[in-house]
């Protein structure tokens, strides 16, 4: 079996069993989006914990093994990360965590949805809770 065959056994494995899937009842952050082009809908929602880490993600939705695979994949690795991490998240990092597959044009917008909503949830939450170090007394 090939590294490919592998990974795509992985996203199968993460579409038909997703993880962290659902809504939480007690949430601090909670985004969502979709893909107009094939029809995938994430939402995420964050509990905050102590030292402003993501302390509970759950996300929700429907669409594509692809799109599907990656927040439920991203969740568990947002999981306990400080929500600054957030900000570094990349792109390529959503890659290396799926395998780095070969995905066409229409399939990276699958794929990068969940880092999207999540990053429009933590960037909306740190803007609404900025503290200006300057103001200190």
């Amino acid at each position: 079996m090939s590294s490919a065959d592998i990974y795509r056994e992985l996203i199968l494995d993460y579409y038909r069993s997703p993880r962290n899937f659902g809504k939480l009842e007690k949430f601090d952050i909670d985004a969502h989006d979709t893909n107009p082009l094939c029809g995938d809908d994430i939402g995420m929602q964050i509990r905050v914990g102590v030292g402003r880490s993501i302390e509970e993600i759950k996300f929700s939705g429907k669409g594509c093994a692809i799109s599907q695979a990656s927040a439920s994949m991203l969740t568990e690795l947002a999981k306990g990360k400080p929500l600054e991490w957030v900000k570094q998240l990349s792109k390529e990092d959503i890659f290396k965590m799926l395998g780095d597959p070969d995905l066409g044009p229409s399939r990276v917008k699958c794929a990068l949805l969940g880092m999207k909503v999540l990053k429009m949830g933590v960037y909306g939450y740190l803007g609404a809770h900025y503290e200006d170090p300057d103001d200190t007394p």
